[in-house]
């Protein structure tokens, strides 16, 4: 379903097969900081759905899941042994050798009476504890009757009143709140909302998102010839969107030509159930063969950010398509589109998803850090004695440096200093920064 409004038709101002009309209107460049507010600001949270608990771990409740009935919803053993009634010695009630009761129904046990029960049995009405096994003895007396006794060995005034017996409600009661709104739930999580009788649980909706490739030099095997690039994106982007919160469609590939890029906004290959937002890589440019504006235009949509003011990854582009779909044009060089990524499509999926928009945190910088006048530089850096500092390799086409970073910082236009604080984007894939979250951090980066 559309992540916003009723579904539209869409009217093409260009055939699919011309030529691609003129460009599109230009907002021009946002700050780095301001693009991600407008990404997280642009969208609402999608209905929350039901799942079963087979589907429920990783994900984020959006209601209290509470106890149906006492848990636990009758008083049971702690102990293979038996229900007694009174002081003893009791007597074996029931059929057989050593007293069984019957598994239906709960059976009153009368005084001085004894049943054989196994640890989680049901406990008779009229018992007033559990005597371990290993402190009993069954035996016949003179008149053939079973008669449970107290071992030599049993400890000093076993059983006292109430001893291994679990009472009802030990763990909750009916109506208690187990797992609150907002928890990501894990295995145990899920095996609590079983023991208290739920089948399904209500949580946080993923955004579906339907990714789109670009270029006709890229090439998806093998060592690429001269004048030709290695596909970095298909084999990770799909897991990124998936740590983002995001649920990620089969990519689908297509050429550069204007009908090819206006069939893919209008029909992408989707997730199953729809889609809420596409992401596209390359196309983003100014020039002649880059059709990433010009098939929103034609096809209805509006652009909420058209650049931002960040190195690299400037050429980003945030739009919404008429029938509410977000479409995210990534650069086409790689560590540019994960950073372009990471400063909108973070914050757009988080909103999406109900989730707080992703937080920044400040961390002291290990060295002087250059400023550019105007932009932000996204700088992949890792962290060494609680200090950041910016890794190698980190050219827009470089993936080397961002495989072993831990963070990004955002180097604000006029730099930072050496052992002055500067944000850091964590990575959702790696070691996080051990400093604590600095309230206000985003308002301390300057546009």
């Amino acid at each position: 379903m559309p992540a916003n409004g009723p579904t539209a038709t869409v009217i093409r101002s260009t055939a699919g097969t011309g030529p691609a009309p003129g460009p599109a209107p230009e907002r021009g460049c946002i700050p780095w900081s301001e693009a991600r507010h407008v990404a997280f600001g642009s969208a609402n949270p999608l209905p929350p759905v039901a799942v079963p608990l087979t589907e429920a771990i990783g994900r984020t409740l959006s209601r209290d899941v509470t106890a149906l009935q006492d848990l636990p919803h009758y008083a049971s053993s702690a102990m293979d042994g038996w229900a007694v009634n009174g002081p003893g010695p009791w007597l074996l009630g029931g059929s057989g050798q050593h007293g069984s009761l019957p598994r239906e129904g709960n059976r009153f046990l009368p005084a001085n009476s004894a049943a054989v029960i196994a640890t989680g049995g049901l406990v008779p009405h009229g018992a007033d504890a559990v005597l371990r096994k290993e402190s009993g003895l069954a035996a016949r007396d003179t008149n053939g009757n079973h008669i449970l006794t107290l071992r030599p060995e049993a400890k000093a005034g076993e059983p006292r009143s109430g001893q291994h017996i679990r009472p009802a409600g030990q763990e909750a009661r009916s109506g208690d709140v187990l797992l609150p709104a907002g928890t990501v739930l894990n295995p145990a999580h899920v095996a609590l909302a079983a023991a208290a009788g739920h089948d399904a649980v209500q949580i946080r909706a993923r955004p579906a998102v339907a990714v789109v490739l670009t270029g006709a030099e890229v090439v998806t095997q093998g060592v690429p010839a001269p004048g030709q690039v290695r596909d970095t994106f298909g084999p990770q982007l799909g897991s990124v969107v998936s740590l983002l919160g995001g649920v990620a469609g089969t990519p689908q590939r297509i050429g550069d030509s204007f009908g090819s890029w206006l069939d893919a906004l209008d029909s992408p290959v989707l997730p199953a159930g729809g889609t809420d937002v596409i992401i596209t890589t390359g196309g983003t440019g100014k020039s002649g063969t880059d059709h990433f504006r010009a098939a929103i235009h034609a096809l209805g949509g509006q652009l909420l950010g058209d650049g931002i003011a960040m190195r690299p990854g400037h050429p980003a582009v945030l739009a919404r398509l008429p029938d509410g779909r977000f479409v995210i044009g990534l650069p086409g060089n790689p560590l540019a589109a994960v950073m372009a990524l990471l400063t909108v499509g973070a914050p757009l999926i988080a909103s999406l998803g109900g989730a707080q928009l992703p937080p920044l945190q400040l961390v002291m910088s290990g060295c002087d850090l250059e400023g550019d006048p105007g932009m932000t530089r996204l700088l992949p850096c890792r962290f060494l004695s609680g200090l950041a500092f910016p890794v190698g390799h980190t050219g827009p086409g470089m993936m080397r440096g961002l495989a072993w970073a831990d963070a990004v910082m955002a180097v604000p236009p006029q730099g930072a200093d050496s052992g002055g604080p500067v944000p850091v984007l964590p990575l959702t894939w790696a070691a996080q920064p051990r400093t604590s979250r600095t309230p206000g951090a985003e308002a301390a980066i300057p546009a």
